[in-house]
C-alpha cells in the first residue's frame, strides 16, 4: 500500500508541475485538460471561479502569469483524493494591474477511472505575524 501511495504522490506532483507550467506558458488547453469539469478555483482575494470562468480569464489575458515559484510541502492521498499543501509565489497581471502574490494553498486532485483531475484550489495570502 505504501508503494502505491508513493506512486500516486509522484504522479500528482508531476501533474501539479504541469499545471503551473501550463498557466505560466499561457497554455490554457493543457491546463484545461488537467482539470475536472467541476473545478472550484478560489483565489487569494476570496473570489471563486468555475473552470470556464477561470480559463476565460486566462484566454483573454485578464489573468496573465509572468513568474510562478511553487513548492509542494505535503501531498496526502486519501482513497481517490489527493490533497496538496503548496507555497506559491507569483508575479502576474490581473485586469491590467501588475501584482505579486505570496500564498499558501490547498490543491485537490481526484482520481476517476484511473485519471487524476484537478478539482479544487484554495489560496490564502501568507501574512507576517
Amino acid at each position: 500500500m505504501a508503494n502505491s501511495s508513493s506512486n500516486a504522490k509522484a504522479v500528482v506532483q508531476r501533474l501539479e508541475d504541469q499545471r503551473y507550467s501550463a498557466v505560466l506558458a499561457g497554455d490554457v488547453d493543457t491546463f484545461e485538460g488537467l482539470c475536472h469539469p467541476e473545478l472550484v478555483y478560489t483565489h487569494s482575494g476570496g473570489n471563486t471561479d468555475s473552470l470556464k470562468a477561470y480559463t476565460d480569464k486566462l484566454r483573454t489575458g485578464a489573468v496573465r502569469y509572468h513568474r510562478i515559484d511553487h513548492e509542494s510541502e505535503k501531498i496526502t492521498i486519501i482513497g481517490n483524493t489527493a490533497l496538496v499543501v503548496v507555497r506559491m509565489n507569483a508575479d502576474l497581471t490581473v485586469n491590467g494591474t501588475p501584482t505579486t502574490m505570496k500564498n499558501s494553498a490547498l490543491a485537490v486532485w481526484v482520481n476517476e477511472e484511473g485519471s487524476w483531475k484537478f478539482v479544487a484550489y484554495q489560496a490564502t495570502p501568507q501574512l507576517q505575524v
